[in-house]
């Protein structure tokens, strides 16, 4: 043992160089993993109006869309005009020094840019390409346009979420495109394991469809099982009760009694032992049965109490419960500001936030590495290191090439 404090925690991948051809969320959530891990992310964007979730406003922060600033943090950007031969050349010569070629184009777009796994391959044999699309790179709807709602639409999730009776609703967050930036990310991390076994680089696939559908899993198996569709149920679970958002007097806390002991602890720090008594109640089944009885009993002794003095009486018995919050509440929480909610260095946006990479290695978090770039902001510097002198990058710039 020693009084040395360690040194603070290194990124796991320094030099991993990623090309982030990708647009929109789930593509570029990947990359700014990536990113947050430790590699040179270059994201290349249209000159101009760059990446179109930049547009996608309000809310901005000093002008910047909140959802751009969320996804595209550690990168540098580079303006490229693809659908040149200048441009071409140019993305070619960036590919021959890439580990990683992260794109989201439709199929056929991608055909044509000269990005696909037969057009790569014969000259990029250790590349990794990542290939993310919205309804697969199979069969007849490979070249379907596709949004996180619109998955979520054909995947079933928005059958299965909103108000018991009420319509379907959107998931109120992009839990599709982030979930399968995710899942790129992972099919990219483990390519690369393989790489350093073999030199070979691979085509790691993923799409929107393949996301949403995982994430609705356990109701498709049930709707297997059973040959019955679930339907929403507001805060509920059609398998467990009580199990969702119970009122206040000024507001809703989540309850989730997941089983019959903390059953026991909710009735107990509700004060109601007519309630753990009561045969209808004695096991999750049964309270699942009998859920239109239970759950009116508890809210009625819940709105009693404030949330606050809701939360800490059940919390105090040992109830997993939590008060429903908003996310300026989320967002001035002093935990999370200590933690993964965490100040950033930023040269435009003074007090910048941002959510950290959620994960931690011996207590620790990647550092911040460099803010969400501006359009272009680093196309002179890339082009550089790509071999181009100051008087090409000039010319390139000139013609429209780069921005």
């Amino acid at each position: 043992m020693t009084d040395v404090d360690p040194p603070s925690l290194q990124a796991p991948f320094p030099g991993l160089r990623v090309l982030d051809l990708s647009l929109n969320l789930a593509g570029p959530y990947c990359g700014q993993v990536l990113a947050d891990l430790g590699a040179e992310v270059v994201k290349v964007e249209r000159p101009g109006e760059g990446d179109p979730s930049r547009a996608w406003a309000p809310p901005a922060w000093e002008r910047e869309g909140a959802l751009f600033l969320a996804v595209n943090r550690g990168k540098r950007s580079l303006a490229l005009e693809l659908g040149t031969v200048e441009g071409k050349a140019v993305l070619d010569a960036l590919i021959q020094r890439a580990d990683v070629l992260i794109q989201s184009f439709r199929p056929e777009v991608a055909e044509r840019f000269g990005l696909t796994e037969e057009a790569l391959r014969p000259q990029e044999t250790g590349l990794i390409l990542c290939t993310i699309t919205a309804f697969g790179h199979e069969g007849e709807n490979r070249d379907r346009p596709g949004y996180d709602p619109l998955l979520q639409a054909h995947a079933g999730l928005m059958s299965v979420t909103g108000p018991e009776g009420g319509p379907p609703v959107r998931v109120g967050t992009s839990m599709v495109d982030l979930g399968a930036g995710m899942w790129a990310a992972m099919g990219i991390l483990s390519a690369l394991r393989v790489r350093d076994a073999t030199g070979r680089g691979a085509h790691v696939r993923t799409a929107l469809v393949d996301a949403a559908l995982a994430w609705g899993a356990y109701h498709v198996m049930g709707a297997l099982a059973t040959g019955h569709a679930p339907r929403p149920m507001g805060t509920g679970l059609g398998m467990i009760s009580p199990y969702g958002a119970f009122p206040a007097s000024d507001g809703e806390l989540m309850i989730a009694a997941g089983n019959d002991e903390l059953f026991g602890r909710l009735c107990a720090a509700l004060e109601a032992p007519t309630l753990s008594s009561d045969p209808r109640f004695a096991t999750n089944p049964e309270r699942v049965r009998h859920r239109a009885i239970l759950e009116p009993l508890v809210a009625d002794l819940t709105r009693r109490h404030t949330r606050q003095e809701l939360e800490v009486r059940l919390r105090a018995g040992g109830v997993p419960c939590a008060a429903v919050r908003d996310m300026l509440e989320v967002a001035e929480d002093p935990e999370l500001r200590k933690g993964p909610l965490r100040v950033e260095p930023h040269p435009r946006i003074p007090g910048y936030r941002a959510v950290a990479l959620p994960v931690t290695w011996d207590g620790e978090r990647v550092p911040p590495h460099r803010p969400p770039p501006g359009v272009g902001e680093h196309t002179d510097a890339v082009l550089h290191e790509a071999g181009y002198d100051a008087a090409e990058v000039e010319e390139l710039r000139r013609r429209g090439i780069v921005g």
